[in-house]
């Protein structure tokens, strides 16, 4: 199983909106592409103090090959989407993990 994990922070004045952003919108908007099988969200307890407030999403795979297919067709427009929201007010960054 790959699992590509995207941690974001967010402005703590945009925290309840953009939960319920992402849980609402952006996460079917992934799931629809029908290529993670899978998806949790969790928040991050322990980081440093950022003013922010930290969320993981973990999309599952069931190849490396449908993450390519993901990545290749339709990543690009649904990171433009977080962009065109909640620019300058957030920051993200993507992992890919398999698991053993």
């Amino acid at each position: 199983m790959i699992i590509s994990n995207i941690t974001y922070s967010v402005d703590k004045t945009l925290e309840q909106d953009f939960l319920e952003w992402l849980k609402a919108v952006h996460i079917p908007e992934v799931m629809m592409t029908l290529k993670p099988k899978t998806y949790k969200v969790m928040r991050l307890l322990t980081e440093i103090e950022n003013a922010g407030a930290t969320f993981s999403v973990q999309y599952n795979f069931e190849s490396l090959e449908d993450f390519e297919d993901f990545e290749n067709e339709f990543q690009e427009d649904l990171n433009y989407e977080v962009y065109k929201r909640y620019n300058g007010h957030y920051v993200f960054f993507p992992s890919l993990l398999e698991e053993l």
